[in-house]
């Protein structure tokens, strides 16, 4: 089973910066199947929503328009290692963040269903 695991979450204050990151682990994957990787979260009481992903074949990078100019993603598919620096975080981006995996050619980056794996989440907290 292919595993995602998450690491860089913690708690912040308004204004302040965390980098977020996300490896692979498990049973021997094919990381040429990888077509985009991306970043969601969920805040309480709330559905989980997309933030920023990046497309493997073309190089394209999306994010949500509550996140962009302030967030970047970065990675490296063939190593299924997928980065999201976060800067000028505010109290509105207190969340449980997931790194996702599709394996999918010419699926949405921002739909969800359309990645197969997933971690199991870290949480950001910003206080203001």
């Amino acid at each position: 089973q292919v595993q995602l695991v998450e690491s860089g979450g913690g708690l912040v204050q308004a204004g302040g910066s965390l980098r977020l990151s996300c490896t692979a682990s498990g049973r021997t994957f094919n990381t040429q199947s990888t077509q985009k990787m991306g970043w969601f979260r969920q805040a309480p009481g709330k559905e989980r929503v997309f933030v920023a992903a990046m497309r493997r074949s073309d190089g394209s990078i999306m994010y949500s328009d509550s996140v962009k100019g302030r967030f970047t993603i970065s990675g490296d598919h063939a190593k299924i290692t997928v980065y999201l620096q976060m800067n000028s975080l505010k109290p509105e981006d207190t969340a449980t963040y997931y790194c996702a995996v599709g394996t999918s050619l010419f699926t949405p980056l921002w739909r969800g269903s359309t990645y197969e794996y997933w971690g199991q989440g870290t949480q950001v907290t910003v206080s203001s």
